[in-house]
This record gives C-alpha cells, structure tokens and sequence, in this order.
C-alpha cells in the first residue's frame, strides 16, 4: 500500500472514531453467485452478534473537510487539524483488499460535507454501488446519511446499504442552534421520515412480491452526543423514546462528550461522560425490551439517572408498593421489573413454573441474581430477606455489600455510645 494511502487511512480511520451509531444487528444480505462476503450475523467493528461472536468493520470517513463549524466536531472547519479525503475507487480498493485479507467484515462509511449534502451523499453512494455491482460484495455495508441530502439520493443508498444513519448528535433544537448553527432539527428528522417511509413501501412490497429489492434490510440508526449541551436525561430519553415511536429506529446510540477543544460554548470538563453514557444505554435497553416508558425511568422530579446505580433497580426502590413480586404467579412483564430477572430468566420462569413450584434454587439455577432479587420476590410465599427494609439500606447492602453494611452500621452504633458516655 502507497504511503499517501496509508496517510490517509491513518487520519480519517481515526476521525471516525467518534461515531459510535454503527451496528449490523437485524442485516441478512446473503452470498449468492460466488460473490464476496456475507452480511448475515456479522459485520460490526469491535461489536458482537446476539450468538457473541467478535466481529470487525472498516469504519473510516470518505472526508474530514467539512464546510460546517459544529462547536463539539474534531472535523469542524475552524479546527487545526490534518485534512484528507478519499477518492471512491480508494475506499472501494481498501474494502475490497481488507476483506480478503479477512480484516473486516463489512464497511461503515461516514464523511464531513465537502460542498454541499448532495455532492457529498452522492460519492457515498457511488461506494456502495461499485462494492455490490462491480465487485459482487455481500458483506455488510453501514452508511451514513448527510442531512439535507435528496431523497432520490437516500432511496438510492438504501438499495445498496443494509443499514442508513442519521445523526441528530444534539438533544435539543436549541441546543443545535448555539453549538452547530448551520445546522437544524428539518434537516435530520426529514431524511429520517423518508427513510421510514421507504423501509414501510419496501416491506408491503415484498409481502406482493419476494423478489422486491430490498431497502436498507437492517433499518436505521441515530446517535446523540452526551454532556455537550445541558440537557439532562430526561429530555435525553424522552427524545428517544419519540424517535423509536415516530421513525421506527433500530437504534439509538449515546456518545459521552469527548473534549476536544476550549470552544466556550462547550462545558469544561476532563474526561468523558463514561458513567452517565452507560446508565442512558441501560435505560435506553429498559425501554426496547423490557417494556418501560421513559417516564417511568426518569422524569421533572428525578430528571437525572443515578450513577451509582442501574436504572432499573433505581426504579424497583422508588416503587417498593408493588413488590414483593410472588415469582410462581406473577405476569412476565411484572417478572421483566425485578432487579436480577433479566428477560431470560424471566421467560425460563414462567414456562418452568406450568410444571412445578419453583423455590431460590431453581431460581439461581435460571440465572436470578439473588443478591439483588431476594430484595424484591418471595418464592412459595417464602423470602429470603426481610421485606420492610428501608430503600436506602437495600441500595447500599446492593453497592457495598451486606458485610460492608453491617460493620458501617456497627461503627456508627460505637460511635453513638462514645457520645452518651
């Protein structure tokens, strides 16, 4: 490989690593015709299938020159970094001659805006055009969407990707306005309603006729940036609970602010939002799959998840009325609420329960992490704790343990009678 290309491979494999929405969850583009790769179960960088295999994606930028000036971008066009750009046929290339190398599995193509949306989406395109047609390729292929684009244009993409992104990256319109004021809320959400759209037309139409072409197989995803705007988690969720309902995403994906320059528009801060970014992905993961509304999960009272916690289990201590939960009788989606019942476990529970009564040890053996649900279920009527203590003391006996609770508990009792005496 020459050096330029290695050059650029270097600066924009890197730039590209600040887009976190790429996933090939739900792609079954298959081999046919002794064509390269295939996308079926596979295709994500440093991700993993549902059946937990590690698999690899050339995930890199046709460009990071970019007209726009967004606050929190490293690619904006007031930042003083090294600037490079593919050519088609160069990514094309790359694709084609890491995948026989067995590098990657599929490709995730992204790209600042050179010109204009059009100008941009269309050398996207062009790249995956070239991948299926001229070179059979069947692996996965994940592009991104540049807002303000055609529709002509995302049609066309979504004949060629199996999956389409569009970032909002900002909770808010205002916030958008103060950090990225060239861009706006209509020219995200209308590429997201027309690629909803499509994939509804391309589903009726292959229900008529199985050899209908297919659009963007593995649907569409979004990221949203956290901690570069003020918005706190519950305007965090509830925006993502409207775009699950209103434009049938896959996904949402949370990107914890990476400080990347002293732009006094942005917060100041060290380092990355790390914790806060994994408490919104586990009560993003509550409201795909375990059937809880976002505001259930936070709202104007508590507008901020605990950190020191998971969001479920900071629920199930605001709302000790509805347990304890009767393991042998209780509905599945009252099963799915109980801090240690994950979805697994709670389906083993209720097909196991037809036959026998279950006890902890059945339990434990379904994968129930007692530690946790012993605080919240009886089991033949039976418990293993006591279930009038208080909220606060199960939190900390969960985060410390029940040793570490007992001698805190020992230590402020000594302390007491140090003071009487």
């Amino acid at each position: 490989m020459e050096s330029r290309l290695i050059e650029k491979l270097s600066i924009l494999a890197d730039a590209a690593k600040y887009d976190v929405s790429c996933s090939s969850s739900g792609g079954k583009r298959r081999n046919e015709n002794k064509g390269l790769g295939n996308a079926e179960g596979m295709g994500i960088c440093h991700s993993y299938t549902e059946d937990g295999r590690c698999v690899s994606l050339l995930k890199i930028l046709l460009t990071n020159h970019c007209i726009y000036d967004c606050a929190y971008c490293v690619t904006r066009k007031s930042n003083d970094v090294k600037r490079a750009a593919f050519t088609v046929q160069e990514v094309v290339d790359l694709t084609i001659n890491f995948y026989r190398r067995n590098y990657i599995e599929g490709l995730f193509l992204s790209s600042g805006i050179f010109k204009n949306a059009d100008y941009t989406m269309e050398r996207l395109v062009r790249v995956a055009k070239k991948l299926r047609q001229e070179h059979k390729f069947n692996g996965y292929i994940h592009l991104k969407t540049i807002p303000g684009a055609s529709e002509e244009l995302i049609k066309e993409a979504g004949l060629y990707a199996d999956r389409l992104s569009v970032n909002i990256e900002l909770p808010s319109e205002m916030s958008l306005q103060q950090l990225a004021p060239e861009k706006s809320y209509k020219e995200v959400l209308e590429p997201m309603g027309s690629i909803r759209q499509q994939l509804a037309q391309a589903s009726e139409e292959k229900k008529l006729f199985k050899s209908a072409p297919s659009f963007a197989p593995a649907g569409q995803s979004t990221q949203l940036i956290v901690g570069a705007s003020a918005e706190n988690d519950h305007q965090i969720l509830q925006l993502s609970s409207q775009l699950y309902k209103d434009y049938s995403l896959k996904r949402v994906y949370y990107s914890g602010y990476v400080p990347i320059s002293s732009d006094s528009r942005l917060p100041i801060m060290a380092d990355p939002p790390i914790i806060r970014e994994n408490r919104i992905y586990q009560a993003d993961w509550l409201m795909r799959f375990y059937g809880f509304e976002a505001k259930e999960i936070v709202d104007e009272q508590h507008p901020h998840l605990d950190l020191d916690i998971d969001p479920k289990l900071g629920w199930a201590l605001r709302h000790r009325h509805v347990f304890p939960v009767e393991v042998n009788t209780a509905d599945y989606e009252l099963l799915l609420r109980v801090p240690g019942i994950g979805i697994k476990s709670a389906q083993k529970i209720v097909s196991a329960r037809r036959f026998a009564q279950l006890n902890f040890e059945h339990l434990r053996q379904m994968g129930v992490v007692l530690k946790r649900a012993k605080y919240f279920i009886t089991c033949q009527t039976k418990s293993l704790q006591r279930q009038d203590v208080e909220s606060e003391l199960i939190r900390r006996k969960i985060l410390f343990g029940e040793g570490s609770v007992r001698s805190a508990l020992l230590k402020q009792q000594l302390d007491l009678f140090k003071q009487v005496g």
